[in-house]
């Protein structure tokens, strides 16, 4: 005669945790995806982590390019593309640009992984 096993439902308890917070909706994880892709880039990090570096959080176009070993069309289009991205300002300055980390901008990054 086969032995009857006693069924012990353990989804009861595990399952469907209620969430602590809203989620993103699918249009702020569209806007998030497109930053962090901007992000996404050795040399776009390394270029961020220069200008938060420099002083004021400013820094020369002339000043970036040897230390990330890039062409300057190079190092110009990896700061359009966090310039667009809003983590970069540009300002011109006779024959040069100007790139200054707008206050706050990494901030919304972080705040999105953080659990409140």
């Amino acid at each position: 005669m086969p032995t009857m096993l006693e069924i012990t439902d353990v989804t009861a308890d595990a399952c469907c945790t209620p969430l602590q917070r809203e989620p993103l909706s699918a249009e702020e994880a569209e806007q998030l995806a497109t930053t962090m892709k901007a992000l996404a880039d050795p040399a776009r990090l390394r270029l961020l982590s220069i200008v938060a570096a420099s002083r004021g959080s400013e820094a020369c176009v002339c000043d970036l390019i040897e230390p990330v070993g890039l062409s300057q069309p190079t190092v110009s289009h990896h700061l359009k593309v966090l310039t667009a991205a809003g983590f970069l300002t540009r300002s011109k300055r006779g024959t040069w640009a100007y790139y200054a980390l707008v206050p706050g901008a990494l901030d919304r990054v972080s705040q999105v992984l953080v659990a409140s």
